[in-house]
């Protein structure tokens, strides 16, 4: 227990602080090899990732100023050598390795690593050849995403410039570094936005260019960022990145590779003394088959004129008709004269005032005639047209109803001058009109029982009393006025 009394007692922060200096002191800068595991970036900038092996686990971070210049960026799953120094971070009570440089640990894990992400851009379709467009065969305007300040660039104009003379745009980039992806991707999505026909010409073809250096050099066009673009691209893009023998993933996602960036100025345009002697030598071609062609033509004109008859033998047989014709249309003319004139004289004589009066005489015989045969034909026809009415006005007149009332019947109609048929359809009081055989009617009203004149109570009717029978008469009289009276019976 007095032991326990001598320790000397620390405060929590003073023990940190004392432990963060001891291994400060023990470590100083370390070379770390490991398998990156979790990699995180927040807004700060800074990224805090995993250093592990099979067994073991050590925290890492990078700061923000040293993070932009890292030549690889962190990705999960790639061994790396990371150089830097071991801390603590008393705010959790754990150690950690402040990182300063990282770099694959071999170019096998490099290899690794661009192996597997070029099979999964592969399986997307993004390096299919069905994708891929036609360079046009001479374009107005290109477009190089490229450092400004490199040999590349000059190298590019001057080959364009030696080849075919025509505007190039420069979207100035990093090539190597943090930023170099995200500034090439920009760039080639940046010529695409350009609206065709503005201020700034669209490119008709891009070339993505950057000088020959190590895999870790080039690696930021193995980026997806930037074979994403690449692949997304409408105007047609050819890749020239590093030498011939370097591949990066851009290459597989290109329209067009191209070995070096002054194999890409070659590519992109013809030789304008070549085009220009090519045209000078279709022109001549032209002119000589055009020769050829009229000197054949014509020989086989005079080959084929040889073989006709002179045209002298063609048209003797034509003017022999000719005069023929010719002698025998003067006498045809004198004929056909006479003929006309023959007939002019006829013509004449029937036209005399005695012709004419003749004629009028034979005209008005003949009018009154056919006037005599349309006076008969419409007598005849008033006549058949008389007897069919007569014989359907006898067929009406035997049809007729009043016939029946001719022999002593009555016909008893309703208010509404409808036939009735029996008694049932009557009540007292109901009016009712009578007809008899000589056309005349008396009005009447239905009575109930008492009235010997009217409807008895049974509901049975007694038969009328038949009207004495008319004269007979040549015309019919009108129908006579129904009586006034309001007590007439049914007969």
């Amino acid at each position: 227990m007095a032991d326990s009394d001598n320790l000397a007692e620390y405060s929590v922060s003073e023990i940190s602080g004392a432990i963060k200096r001891t291994m400060e002191d023990a470590f100083g800068y370390v070379r770390v090899r490991g398998e990156l595991g979790r990699i995180s970036r927040p807004g700060s900038g800074h990224i805090y990732l995993d250093l592990k092996d099979a067994q073991s686990v050590l925290s890492g971070v990078i700061w923000r100023g040293q993070a932009s210049r890292l030549k690889i960026q962190p990705e999960q799953g790639l061994e790396v050598i990371a150089t830097g120094k071991i801390t603590t971070f008393p705010g959790q009570s754990k150690y950690q390795m402040v990182i300063d440089s990282i770099e694959p640990a071999g170019v096998g894990a490099l290899m690794a690593l661009l192996e597997e992400r070029r099979r999964k851009l592969a399986a997307e379709g993004l390096f299919a050849e069905e994708r891929k467009r036609r360079l046009p065969f001479l374009p107005r305007v290109i477009g190089v995403v490229t450092s400004p300040t490199g040999a590349v660039i000059r190298d590019i104009l001057h080959r364009i410039s030696d080849r075919f003379p025509l505007h190039v745009l420069v979207w100035p980039v990093r090539v190597q570094g943090e930023t170099s992806a995200r500034e090439v991707a920009n760039g080639i999505e940046g010529f695409n936005r350009m609206a065709p026909g503005g201020a700034i010409p669209r490119p008709d073809v891009i070339i993505v260019a950057r000088g020959g250096g190590s895999i870790e050099d080039l690696w930021g066009f193995n980026e997806e960022i930037v074979v994403r673009a690449a692949a997304a691209s409408e105007i047609p893009l050819i890749s020239a990145v590093g030498h011939e023998t370097d591949w990066t993933l851009i290459d597989h996602a290109a329209d067009l590779r191209a070995p070096t960036p002054t194999g890409a100025a070659e590519i992109a345009v013809p030789v304008r003394g070549e085009l220009m002697a090519t045209v000078d030598g279709l022109a001549r071609r032209q002119i000589s088959g055009l020769l050829r062609l009229i000197s054949g033509r014509r020989t086989e004109l005079r080959a084929a004129s040889a073989a006709l008859p002179s045209p002298r033998d063609l048209l003797a047989l034509p003017r022999q008709r000719l005069d023929t014709y010719a002698e025998r249309l003067a006498p045809a003319l004198r004929a056909g004269l006479r003929d006309k004139r023959g007939r002019q004289m006829m013509a004449a004589g029937r036209l005399s005032p005695h012709t004419l009066a003749r004629t009028v005489l034979i005209a008005r015989e003949r009018l009154g005639g056919l006037e005599a045969r349309a006076l008969r034909a419409h007598r005849q026809q008033l006549a058949r047209d008389r007897a069919r009415l007569d014989g359907v006005s006898k067929l009406l007149e035997s049809l007729s109803y009043k016939n029946v009332l001719s022999r002593g019947f009555a016909l008893v109609r309703d208010a509404d001058g409808q036939p009735l048929r029996s008694a049932h359809g009557i009540q007292p009081g109901d009016a009712i009109t009578i007809e008899f055989g000589d056309e005349s009617r008396l009005a009447a009203t239905a009575a109930g029982d008492g009235d010997p004149s009217g409807i008895g109570g049974s509901g049975e009717s007694e038969p009328a009393q038949p009207a004495p029978r008319p004269a007979p008469r040549a015309k019919a009289r009108p129908a006579a006025k129904p009586r006034e009276s309001g007590q007439g019976s049914l007969f």
